[in-house]
């Protein structure tokens, strides 16, 4: 290749790698103003009347203000799991709902079970189980059948009754919805032990573990967006909401030797008695005791 050749193919290729990186760079900057015509991440407004149980929070105060500012924030923009939540209370809210109020809790306390568990039956990593998130411990201290054949932590019927009852417990000893939470998360010990040690008797004046500190403020987050979902850009339509399908009560004070035989005489299958009756736990009912459970069955 002469001279000319040789200087001709250099300014070439000079000149495809400037026309290439110019329409990489101009690209890029396409693609994010693109984004951000479409997108935006916004402050949010605290609302002025926040509360658990009728209980204000203090948000004039600076730490306050950004202890819920940071959970209205992380609990908004993490969408997915705020649209699935609105899709599930639709669901679940229902049930919870006449039993905290059959059992002396604010309605306020389904948000509890949300921060929980997401109400999702699935067992934490500390072992912690059902909507209300048990360890086996506490769900036997307070007469729960916990076993590998039947573990009542997920019958939301009878697991409400017992968050009911510490909550109610843990209100009586502290006077205080918002301080009855914190123990849910703590434990009754730790927040008496802290507010004694710290010489106080409110929640928002105490210095509590990192999770704690964080937890009321999470469950007061999910009321605000929960109860308006569309005021933080969440969109649905009715028939994107789940709904759970009819059953009907079937009494057994007997051994049930094999549940998916169970399930097929009943005109249904393993499975779907599985998703009703979570704390049927194998595929039998041992029932040495000839105790009474109530067994849901989906209607079609």
């Amino acid at each position: 290749m002469n001279k000319t050749n040789r200087l001709l193919a250099f300014t070439t290729i000079i000149a495809v790698t400037f026309i290439l990186s110019n329409y990489i760079s101009t690209s890029k900057i396409s693609t994010v103003k693109n984004v951000a015509e479409n997108y935006r991440i916004k402050s949010l407004k605290l609302p002025a009347n926040l509360n658990l149980a009728g209980e204000r929070v203090p948000i004039e105060r600076s730490d306050i203000r950004e202890r819920m500012d940071r959970e209205l924030l992380v609990n908004t923009y993490w969408q997915s799991n705020g649209l699935l939540l609105v899709k599930r209370t639709n669901k679940y809210f229902p049930i919870l709902e006449p039993l905290l109020k059959k059992y002396g809790l604010p309605d306020d306390f389904k948000y509890l079970a949300v921060a929980e568990s997401g109400l999702i039956d699935e067992t934490s990593s500390a072992g912690a189980a059902g909507f209300w998130h048990f360890l086996q411990s506490t769900g036997r201290e307070y007469g729960l059948e916990i076993n590998d054949n039947v573990d009542e932590r997920y019958d939301i019927e009878k697991s409400t009754k017992v968050a009911a009852e510490y909550l109610l417990k843990s209100k009586e000893r502290f006077g205080s919805w918002t301080l009855a939470a914190a123990a849910y998360n703590a434990g009754n010990y730790r927040v008496s032990s802290s507010l004694e040690t710290q010489q106080v008797t409110d929640y928002y004046d105490a210095l509590l573990p990192d999770e704690t500190e964080r937890y009321v403020f999470r469950i007061i987050a999910l009321k605000e967006i929960l109860s308006n979902p569309e005021k933080y850009g969440f969109e649905f339509e009715k028939e994107d909401l789940y709904n759970l399908p009819a059953t009907r009560t079937v009494e057994v004070d007997t051994v049930i030797s094999n549940i998916a035989t169970f399930a097929k005489n009943f005109g249904t299958n393993y499975k779907e008695l599985k998703l009703h009756n979570p704390w049927l736990r194998e595929n039998r009912l041992n029932n040495a005791s000839r105790k009474m459970y109530k067994i849901k069955i989906p209607v079609e």
